[in-house]
């Protein structure tokens, strides 16, 4: 009975409120973007606490009682408009605005040419306030203030992701294998078949937008998901713009040093990555090994590229880039826009450590090898972009061409102990490897709004992409070192020549996905049911060219860096010859089909509730060929990996307030296996050691649940606590194994199953909110913590080097253990500081730092412990400048601290470690400075 008063009079109460109050609404458009609609703009009641923003159309409504006000509309950059307003009760005033920048000076950031409203950090927090699903965002002017020149650099700005050297982005602690990518929401191939997702300090930050992460899963994105989706939304036109960019850089300990640059790269050819041709493999050995044996004058003819070496020193690091955009107003309110971006880089890098593998023996373990190890690296990369877009009032096309070329040009001496127990501590291994990748992707978007209110509408898209990952030339030699020369011979396997070619010829990819606004005059609802898929087509050829000895000396002497003349006079004397030398796995396929149908809600209820419910079905198949050693002609073995997933998903969102929400997410999803993790073919490194795909590997399945609360204290302010739990089944893992020599073989496995469970907290603090005099200051902070337990299967499946499969009784020495990859920890934090010389002069100062804890590199086997990566801190500084209207400056100081990077190996083995040190590798990156200047014309 008290209930049923209670109810009476609260619906008494909200009926007599909603007699006496009146409604204002309308739409605000961006005057600089063509009258576009500004999507997030701020709306306020002037002398009040009722404030509102615009949705993604630029619509907004407001509720207050019946009275007079003053209504003030405003956007980060623009001029504020403000109105007198008389709200009558029962009655909707309608109040549109166009806002523009006017002669407006920004006080607080620094606008890249190309930039639309999204890019804006403000309306990113806004954006994410906004949305449904669970995502966080970073635009390009928030990668512009902290000094990232790349897109990955970008992404460790965000809360619980990590960048890691040379293995790309961990997303909650987890390996890059857990991560996925979509371009303009176009699924992406990877360039490189050992990273899950093409390596992302490849994308300029000129030629990106918005990227936004989802570390929850939606129906509408691949199911292939459990760190993080990536969707890289590339730049649009605002406005017409050129923009020329040039950059230098210095490291310390890494440029104006002695620097090894192999002697075929240190031209014109070699600086621009264009020498790939001449280190190619030759073309008389035609497309099938044959153990073909060169005469004397075709091997001088074939071998162009030798294995001297030139012994320089690296310049600075440089860049230039190009961006230009045009716009045009055609008749019938038609649009026409094209954008072009083109930028080169090149940069000198050295590592020096020690380099380390253990093996047992009766009294505990010791190093197999100690090495100490140089590696001098010249990489140079190109990227452009090409972006055509059309648009009506009902229509938008878009049609992106992108294209990126990376070279890298390798030097890796390793001096010390080749093994131990032969008591020899002055062997030289050097190897000399050229690395090139090349990625094409062509995307045809598309937006049609089927009805004139676009209620209706659907989104296409379609893309073909071709990859193509070289080692050209990768060869090595070893000996003794004797001063500067080396003692060596032919025979040993000394002076080998490898050809590794992994070649996608085709992926597809493709979107089709209808919406439907419903729900009343709000049209707040939405349906959207949708199709995806992608298809890759990939095979690889693997081949080695060696020496046969004939009657040349058993050792001979040579400079380390000259060694070609005196292999040159042997092979003209027929004293040696080169044969081919590959195995069956030479050639393997690999044929990759992913089909999707999706349906997903998008539910409204009495502006508190939101709701986003679907399911994905999702149809992974996964075809590998190869053969078993000695077999050349025979029919390919297959390996197929099929499976139908049924990918539930759902998102909850309660409206605490205007400034405060709270979510829950919980799905279904799975994982692949980076390619080279299941690709069956063994990569044999100079010093004997291998890594080995395994192709029985199965996808993992992986359950998802996440919580959060989220607080927006002000438009430049944030505060998150969010918790996350997943239950992985068959998680992929890193692990080493041991060959037949005792060599070390890095290689892959399923465990049975995974628990994670973690906290995550974001801040973002605007000092204004303590002082007046501070309001220039901003702090932000974002930390994961995570807790992760595995279970070991008992028998492990793998292919052995003859390519038959073998099942065995686990190794691992420890049954169960943390996730191989998850850190337990890490942390991000950003001090910002904003002054001006003048009215035309505006900077921004920001101190960026992370750090991640320590975690599981490889897990142990055969008695000994895991592999750990030690944790690493990151310390940047970052001055950005506008000097004026056409030049912008920006410096920054790259890893301050200049910590070691270090890998040890564990205490927990089932022996003593009996050796002084149990690091087994160990490198400085140095301490970086750089300095760019761009004019805008």
């Amino acid at each position: 009975m008290k209930f049923r008063i209670l109810f009476f009079v609260a619906f008494i109460s909200s009926l007599s409120f909603s007699q006496s109050t009146g409604t204002i609404s309308g739409t605000i458009k961006d005057k600089n973007a063509n009258n576009q609609p500004l999507a997030f703009a701020n709306i306020v009641l002037k002398n009040t606490s009722i404030a509102t923003n615009a949705d993604v159309d630029g619509k907004y409504t407001l509720k207050v009682a019946a009275g007079n006000y003053t209504i003030v509309f405003s956007f980060i950059g623009y001029e504020n408009i403000e109105e007198n307003v008389t709200v009558v009760a029962g009655e909707t005033v309608n109040i549109s605005k166009t806002l523009g920048s006017g002669n407006y000076t920004l006080q607080d950031v620094v606008v890249k040419a190309a930039m639309v409203n999204r890019e804006k950090e403000t309306a990113i927090l806004l954006d994410q306030k906004k949305s449904i699903e669970i995502k966080q965002s970073i635009g390009a002017q928030e990668m512009s203030r902290k000094g990232v020149s790349n897109v990955e650099s970008g992404l460790t700005k965000i809360t619980g992701i990590t960048k890691v050297d040379g293995r790309g982005l961990f997303v909650r602690g987890l390996e890059d294998r857990y991560n996925n990518l979509l371009i303009n929401d176009l699924a992406a191939p990877t360039n490189n078949p050992y990273k899950k997702i093409i390596p992302l300090d490849l994308f300029p930050t000129d030629i990106v937008g918005v990227i936004d992460v989802y570390k929850t899963f939606n129906p509408d994105i691949y199911g292939d998901f459990a760190g993080g989706t990536f969707n890289i939304a590339t730049s649009k036109v605002v406005k017409s713009v050129t923009k020329l960019s040039i950059g230098a850089g210095f490291v310390t300990n890494n440029n104006l040093e002695k620097f090894l640059l192999a002697k075929d790269a240190d031209n014109i050819k070699g600086f621009i990555g264009l020498n790939s041709p001449d280190r190619a493999l030759p073309s008389i050995l035609g497309g099938k090994p044959a153990s073909y044996t060169f005469t004397p004058n075709q091997a001088l003819e074939s071998f162009k590229s030798g294995f001297d070496v030139v012994d320089t020193r690296s310049p600075l690091n440089t860049s230039i880039g190009i961006l230009h955009s045009e716009k045009f107003n055609l008749k019938n309110n038609y649009k026409f826009s094209y954008l072009l971006s083109l930028n080169f880089d090149n940069s000198y890098s050295i590592k020096k450590g020690v380099e380390r593998t253990f093996a047992n023996n009766e009294t505990g373990f010791i190093y197999k090898n100690d090495f100490e190890n140089s590696e001098f690296k010249y990489k140079n990369s190109v990227s452009s972009l090409l972006s055509l877009n059309f648009n009506t009032s009902r229509l938008k096309l878009t049609w992106n061409n992108i294209y990126l070329k990376t070279t890298e040009n390798l030097i890796k001496d390793q001096f010390g102990f080749a093994d131990l127990t032969a008591n020899n501590n002055v062997t030289l291994i050097r190897t000399n490897q050229l690395d090139q990748s090349i990625y094409f992707n062509t995307q045809l978007l598309g937006d049609l709004g089927l009805t004139v209110n676009k209620n209706q509408s659907i989104k296409f898209g379609g893309s073909f992409a071709k990859t193509r990952y070289q080692q050209p030339d990768r060869k090595f030699f070893s000996g003794t070192r004797d001063g500067s020369n080396v003692i060596t011979s032919i025979g040993g396997n000394n002076f080998i020549r490898q050809y590794l070619d992994i070649n996608s010829d085709i992926y597809l990819s493709a979107l089709l996905e209808y919406n439907l606004k419903f729900g009343g005059e709000k049209k707040q609802n939405k349906l959207a049911l949708g199709y995806n898929s992608n298809a890759s087509l990939m095979q690889s050829s693997y081949r080695f060219v060696i020496p046969t000895n004939v009657f040349a000396p058993n050792k001979f002497t040579v400079p380390t860096n000259q060694v070609d003349s005196q292999i040159n006079e042997y092979i003209s004397q027929n004293a040696i010859n080169f044969r081919e030398s590959s195995n069956s796995t030479y050639k393997a396929k690999l044929k990759e089909i992913n089909n999707s149908v999706y349906a997903n809600l998008f539910m409204k209820f009495a502006d508190k509730w939101e709701i986003n419910g679907g399911v994905r079905i999702e149809n992974a198949q996964r075809e590998t060929k190869y053969r078993t050693q000695g077999s050349f002609d025979e029919p390919f073995k297959k390996i197929n990996r099929n499976k139908i997933y049924f990918l539930p998903s759902l998102n909850l969102k309660y409206k605490l307030s205007e400034k405060a929400n709270m979510r829950l997410a919980a799905s279904k999803t799975y994982t692949r296996p980076v390619i080279m993790e299941a690709y069956p073919i063994e990569y044999t490194n100079a010093d004997g050691t291998s890594e080995r795909g395994n192709p029985l590997l199965v996808n993992s399945d992986n359950t998802n649940f996440d919580f959060k609360y989220e607080l927006f204290p002000s438009a430049k302010e944030i505060f998150v606590v969010g918790v996350f739990a997943k239950n992985i089944i068959n998680p992929i893992e890193r692990t080493f194994r041991a060959n037949a020599a005792n060599s070390t073989i890095t290689t892959y496995l399923n465990s049975d199953k995974a628990n994670l469970y973690g906290a995550e907290i974001e801040f973002l603090f605007d000092f204004e909110r303590l002082s007046s005099s501070l309001k220039d200051f901003s702090f932000g902070v974002n930390t994961s913590l995570m807790q992760t337990s595995v279970v070991v299967k008992p028998f492990v499946s793998e292919i052995d080097e003859d390519g038959n499969e073998n099942i065995s009784k686990s190794i691992e020495t420890h049954q169960s253990r943390n996730l191989q990859g998850a850190s337990n920890w890490l942390v991000n934090a950003d001090v910002k500081y904003n002054f001006n010389i003048n009215k035309n002069w505006s900077n921004t100062i920001s101190l960026v730092g992370s750090v991640f804890g320590k975690r599981i590199f490889a897990v142990g086997n055969g008695g000994l412990d895991h592999v750990y990566e030690l944790p690493v801190p990151q310390l940047d500084f970052i001055l950005t400048s506008k000097l004026s209207q056409h030049y912008d400056f920006k410096f920054g100081s790259i890893n301050i601290l200049n910590p070691t990077v270090q890998f040890e190996m564990g205490n927990g083995g089932s022996s003593p470690i009996i050796v002084p040190s149990n690091i087994i590798k160990n490198f400085k990156k140095g301490v970086g400075f750089s300095m760019s200047l761009s004019y805008t014309f």
